[in-house]
């Protein structure tokens, strides 16, 4: 039979392990809190977005010259200007393109990091910087190691030698690459598709 001090008891030890739940809760949204936390202050998170959106402005011109490039070479008629134009593609786009491309990724890191938008936090933020990175790569495995065939071949063309079949599919690349380009800036813009699965918080930065 349950005593008033034994209720007494229960009520105290229920009210105590509701505390410690309570505390334990307060002490888990305080660390996710800080962890959220933004370290870029205001000055700088805007230096560093003025440079994204450099970096990205850059590496988008970039593309549409290489794009010019490999038109004006297909459909030149002056077998000169033609392999000029392949020349210069090979020699003098890809370097510039890379830089471009890398400073579009490490100022995504450093705005993902530093402020509450993180990297993993939005799915629009993880797209767009799976994006850029794998068009970052694809520049230094896929493109850049047939930039010196390019260039033989621009020469080639110039001394009146007919274009070989693989400079074709030279505009595949500028192609794919403003289309995903055009995507993730579309995606910095709107912002779509909410938070990702498990992140907390409420972001409090804006672009």
């Amino acid at each position: 039979m349950s005593t008033p001090a034994n209720a007494a008891a229960s009520s105290a030890r229920a009210s105590s392990a509701a505390a410690s739940s309570v505390a334990a809760s307060n002490a888990a949204a305080a660390t996710t809190r800080a962890r959220a936390r933004p370290w870029l202050t205001p000055r700088w998170r805007k230096a560093v977005l003025v440079l994204h959106i450099l970096g990205a402005g850059a590496w988008i011109g970039i593309e549409v010259i290489f794009a010019v490039l490999v038109l004006v070479g297909w459909l030149s008629p002056d077998a000169q200007l033609a392999g000029l134009a392949f020349q210069a593609l090979g020699t003098f786009v890809v370097t510039p393109m890379l830089t471009a491309g890398l400073v579009t990724l490490a100022t995504g890191l450093l705005l993902g990091l530093g402020t509450q938008w993180g990297l993993t936090r939005f799915w629009w933020v993880f797209v767009k910087l799976v994006l850029t990175v794998v068009m970052a790569v694809l520049i230094v495995v896929a493109l850049q190691p047939d930039m010196p065939a390019v260039v033989a071949q621009g020469e080639a063309i110039a001394a009146g030698a007919a274009p070989g079949a693989e400079l074709r599919t030279l505009f595949f690349p500028p192609a794919v690459s403003l289309a995903a380009l055009t995507f993730a800036t579309t995606l910095a813009v709107a912002k779509p598709w909410g938070r990702m699965r498990g992140a907390g918080g409420r972001s409090q930065s804006r672009w």
